[in-house]
């Protein structure tokens, strides 16, 4: 006769699912909606302990999914490869989810929009990334492309690359993103006359750099909105 277990007599690692079944998701902690993707422990340690450990290590957050690699993961006890990668493939669909949401709203005309939409891509970079947005004559989206990796200056951001992108997709209006990953968005002398150039040579093109938008820790700058495009 086979003997059903109730919520108690339940192994610690499987107590989240019946959790999420009887209550929901939402009421699951950050812990118990990591050892639903973890599944199993390891000797001595069960699936809610090696995500509190993994949990406890740099933002001490579900940030942590975004901020370790593969390697870090690998370090905590319970977590091989085949986790280690799903957790990864994890973090990466949040971020994909949260830009999909954010498509319908995005508008020439509206810097936060802009900024939502490509937050949780930028934010948690670590080292600076310049994309390019481009529009058509409707204000509407063509697509975006990463045109640099590494420090926003003015004598590496190549307006000859912008606009050759830009050109090449039929675009008429284009925004600059690009994230600080210290987390504070305010310009730096660089990035203006990386901005003032990329404007001036906009104009004898006939493609205008409508903004420039500096992404933060959840927060971002506007050149638009802070009135520094003429």
């Amino acid at each position: 006769m086979n003997h059903h277990l109730t919520v108690k007599e339940l192994p610690e690692s499987e107590k989240p699912y019946e959790k999420c079944l009887r209550h929901g998701a939402e009421r699951l902690s950050d812990a118990e909606l990591l050892a639903v993707i973890i599944r199993t422990g390891t000797a001595g340690k069960k699936s809610i302990e090696v995500a509190q450990e993994l949990l406890s290590h740099g933002e001490k957050s579900l940030l942590n999914l975004y901020q370790l690699g593969i390697r870090d993961f690998m370090k905590i006890p319970g977590i091989g490869k085949v986790k280690a990668i799903q957790l990864k493939c994890l973090a990466e669909i949040t971020k994909r989810m949260a830009k999909a949401t954010r498509l319908r709203e995005i508008s020439l005309q509206s810097a936060r929009a802009v900024a939502a939409y490509y937050m949780e891509e930028l934010r948690h970079e670590d080292r600076e990334k310049l994309l390019l947005c481009m529009f058509d004559s409707k204000c509407i989206l063509l697509g975006d492309e990463v045109v640099s990796v590494g420090t926003v200056n003015a004598s590496l951001v190549s307006p000859r690359e912008i606009f050759m992108r830009a050109l090449s997709r039929g675009a008429v209006h284009i925004i600059l993103l690009h994230n600080h990953p210290s987390g504070e968005p305010s310009p730096s002398t660089q990035d203006k006359l990386a901005t003032l150039r990329v404007q001036e040579c906009g104009e004898l093109l006939g493609i205008h750099l409508s903004d420039h938008i500096i992404i933060g820790d959840n927060q971002y700058f506007s050149f638009k909105e802070e009135n520094l495009l003429h």
